[in-house]
């Protein structure tokens, strides 16, 4: 399967401006709620011109009120993991915005066609490189919630991750299904990428994060890669918090 190299320079390509245009000034239309979802998950579409598109819109005041994350921050949460998942040219989160809809102000997320005869079991088990990657980018934004159904395969061997609305706390919170390459040694590309991203954390990627996260979770993201860079392998669970969310799918 072919992917990204470390010689490819994060851009934002012409289908994803495409993309965002359309989730950011397109008319929504709610179809469909996503019930297994534990805050208001609604399945809408986006028409802009003659382009229209799935998406999934998620209201903030859908958002259920958490003890360890402020009230009405799950959504820019989200939108503040598309901008570190385009910085490091993985292509983990699909287009994501903030904009304003029919139930409020909230996220908007182009929809991901998953390819239904992927085993997300076995997958989540395999050594498939985008999932490296992943777990990679989940101990960036501290993930506290990445479970096999967040997985999103799709025909070309691609797999995009989703849910990333308690991303970045301050605290170590990681929680992963994605634990199959602790300790080992980061590979040479991923130590390129995360030099790349600390560089974006004190330039355009840090402004963007700046306008979605407390200044506090922003130099938190910047500890988190600067450990990564100096330990150069995949971190481990913590000892004060549950490795493994639950149900892990």
């Amino acid at each position: 399967m072919s992917e990204p190299t470390a010689a490819d320079a994060p851009q934002t390509t012409p289908g994803t401006r495409r993309a965002l245009r359309l989730l950011r000034h397109g008319e929504l239309d709610v179809t469909g709620r996503l019930v297994d979802a534990s805050n208001a998950t609604l399945y809408a579409s986006v028409t802009l011109e003659d382009t229209t598109a799935a998406c999934v819109y998620k209201p903030v005041a859908g958002e259920r009120p958490l003890w360890d994350f402020p009230d009405g921050t799950l959504a820019a949460r989200e939108v503040a993991a598309y901008e570190v998942s385009e910085a490091t040219g993985w292509r983990i989160v699909p287009p994501t915005v903030l904009r304003d809809g029919p139930f409020g102000p909230g996220m908007c997320q182009l929809w991901i066609d998953v390819d239904e005869a992927v085993d997300l079991v076995a997958l989540a088990r395999s050594n498939h490189p985008q999932l490296r990657r992943m777990a990679v980018f989940d101990a960036v934004v501290n993930n506290a919630d990445r479970k096999g159904g967040h997985l999103l395969p799709t025909g070309d061997g691609h797999v995009f991750g989703v849910d990333h609305g308690v991303c970045f706390s301050t605290d170590d919170k990681l929680r992963t299904i994605l634990w199959g390459w602790r300790g080992r040694r980061l590979p040479g590309e991923t130590c390129e990428v995360l030099s790349r991203v600390r560089t974006g954390l004190g330039q355009e990627l840090g402004a963007r994060l700046s306008g979605l996260l407390d200044p506090e979770e922003v130099e938190a993201v910047r500890h988190r890669v600067d450990a990564l860079l100096l330990s150069g392998v995949h971190p481990g669970p913590s000892d004060e918090w549950p490795a493994v969310p639950w149900p892990p799918f």
